[in-house]
């Protein structure tokens, strides 16, 4: 038996990179895992036949319609909702005074704004059946500050900060965390991701799995744990 057994778990951009990491990590503890993408279909339907064949939802995380319909179709699909793993984002590297509004709303839209509004229907969904235990993936550039990645730290330091205030809407019967990850290549690193890893005191990067090991903590940890963060990060946040 698994970590998970029979849990219907939905993870948000669970296409590819580190959702896609959370997604394997979980199906292989036997949950129910819900993959959400927008437009990554043909990696979704792969990730899909890896988990076991597991359901597909596709929504522009920017539509708070389409959040709605999401969890609507969840919940008629499973019945219930056990977990959610927010891990949907977007990424973009602006000299600040060059941002405009729709590069500001751009990130927002997603890493904030739709970190929201799918805690909020996970929740409405877990409370029907006695509760569950929300993950948010925030980041390293939530808790350290990045010279041209302004917008970007301000929506993952909103989702720390978002997830400490849910912890103590919904306690006792829903938790709240969060999982910072730090360096997690997926492709060839440039000079600048190399500094970061030479700035790490493990030396090293970090996987996916690493990630998707914390999200696993929280997600069948007592439920007195809430309102937490834990960096995956090989201790780059302490320099």
């Amino acid at each position: 038996m698994g970590a998970l057994d029979g849990k219907v778990i939905l993870v948000t951009g669970a296409a590819k990179r580190i959702g896609r990491g959370i997604a394997l990590r979980l199906a292989a503890e036997g949950a129910r895992v819900a993959i959400h993408y927008h437009q990554s279909e043909t990696e979704a339907r792969r990730t899909a036949e890896e988990c076991g064949g597991a359901a597909l939802f596709r929504a522009d995380l920017a539509s708070v319609d389409e959040i709605k319909k999401m969890f609507a179709a969840a919940g008629a699909q499973f019945g219930r909702l056990d977990g959610l793993v927010n891990n949907a984002a977007r990424f973009t590297r602006l000299d600040p005074l060059d941002m405009t509004e729709a590069d500001w709303e751009f990130i927002h839209s997603v890493n904030l704004k739709a970190t929201f509004f799918c805690c909020q229907q996970a929740a409405l969904l877990m409370k029907r059946s006695g509760g569950g235990r929300i993950v948010n993936i925030s980041s390293l550039g939530g808790i350290k500050p990045w010279a041209h990645h302004a917008h970007y730290c301000a929506s993952k330091a909103g989702v720390i900060m978002l997830t400490r205030a849910l912890a103590k809407a919904w306690a006792p019967e829903i938790s709240v965390n969060t999982v910072a990850p730090g360096v997690i290549p997926f492709e060839q690193t440039d000079e600048r991701i190399e500094r970061f890893i030479r700035a790490t005191p493990a030396r090293r990067a970090g996987t996916a799995d690493e990630v998707a090991e914390a999200v696993q903590y929280f997600l069948t940890a007592t439920r007195f744990i809430t309102g937490q963060l834990i960096a995956v990060d090989g201790g780059l946040s302490l320099r």
